[in-house]
């Protein structure tokens, strides 16, 4: 669908080097649904200490990245917001697993999914693919909040 950072920095207010979705790949308006990638290359800092002479990308940093597209999700959702005074919050965390690693030069396939929304907040079911293998699966809210 994109892969043009400056779009996905107009949905959310993350930037380098902490944004962790590089592309859109697809946006299921009628599922409330969205399919991220990220690729972690080998040049990413948090290698050199996470963990020297095996390098594997932290839990947060995957999970990070399912909130991220599921942040990406809500502004898609709701484009007639006005986006410069809102920002996405991570409000809840729930029923994360942690199955395969990801390490070095691998590309994660994120998929979010809306299951209800409820006034600003949204609850979403979130997994993270390495090889069609699903690595983490978690359960998480974000609200829209008015920037301070």
């Amino acid at each position: 669908m994109f892969a043009d950072t400056a779009r996905i920095e107009e949905l959310i207010p993350h930037r380098e080097p902490f944004l962790l979705v590089d592309q859109v790949v697809e946006f299921d308006k009628e599922n409330r649904s969205i399919i991220t990638e990220k690729i972690f290359t080998a040049n990413m800092g948090v290698f050199k200490g996470h963990y020297p002479g095996n390098p594997i990308v932290p839990g947060v940093f995957l999970s990070e990245a399912i909130f991220q597209s599921g942040a990406i999700l809500m502004a898609l959702l709701n484009q007639d917001l006005d986006a410069n005074n809102l920002v996405p919050v991570l409000t809840r965390i729930g029923g994360a697993k942690f199955k395969r690693f990801a390490g070095p030069d691998d590309t994660v396939t994120i998929k979010v999914t809306v299951v209800e929304t409820i006034s600003s907040a949204t609850i979403f079911k979130g997994k993270l693919y390495i090889d069609d293998k699903i690595a983490v699966q978690i359960d998480f809210t974000c609200a829209m909040i008015e920037k301070s």
